[in-house]
């Protein structure tokens, strides 16, 4: 083999990797992207701080409905939400704002067995209970929801007015 031939064919495998490797960072970005999606900054305030004070509202969740389903809080406080499924199902409880739960409800009705690992929400079995621990920073009114496929759409939505 000719060394022009040689440093052409270096080139093209040259050329290949990068192409490969640009292309392997194009696939990831999207998971990158989703795992960093509203983590940064959240709608409805931001994760509590254990070490301060916090109000608690304990929050029953059950076949397709939230007791209670209105909140009122100050702009600045700290909610304990401790939730508990008392229905039959599956239930789920994620604080944002209307226009995000809509969007997320529509990626769960493509995924409905998708979990969430967010400190705004939690999806729990029959008989379980979690806690989530809010700081309402910003003024506004906010909802909550269950984003498993036909829940919202069947009533199970409540609302935090943060004044």
């Amino acid at each position: 083999m000719s060394v022009s031939m040689n440093h052409q064919l270096e080139n093209k495998m040259k050329k290949t990797i990068k192409l490969g490797l640009a292309l392997a960072a194009l696939s990831i970005a999207p998971a990158i992207a989703h795992d960093q999606h509203g983590h940064a900054t959240f709608s409805a305030g931001e994760p509590g701080d254990p070490k301060k004070p916090a109000r608690t509202v304990e929050i029953a969740m059950s076949e397709m409905s939230y007791e209670p389903s209105n909140i009122t809080v100050e702009r600045g406080e700290q909610i304990r939400f401790v939730l508990r499924n008392t229905g039959k199902e599956d239930h789920e409880f994620l604080l944002a704002s209307t226009k995000e739960n809509l969007a997320h409800a529509e990626v769960m009705k493509k995924h409905p067995h998708m979990e969430h690992d967010d400190p705004n929400g939690v999806r729990l079995a029959p008989s379980k209970t979690a806690e989530i621990l809010w700081k309402f920073s910003k003024a506004g009114t906010f909802e909550f929801s269950c984003l498993i496929p036909d829940h919202r759409d069947y009533g199970m939505v409540g609302h935090v007015t943060v004044k």
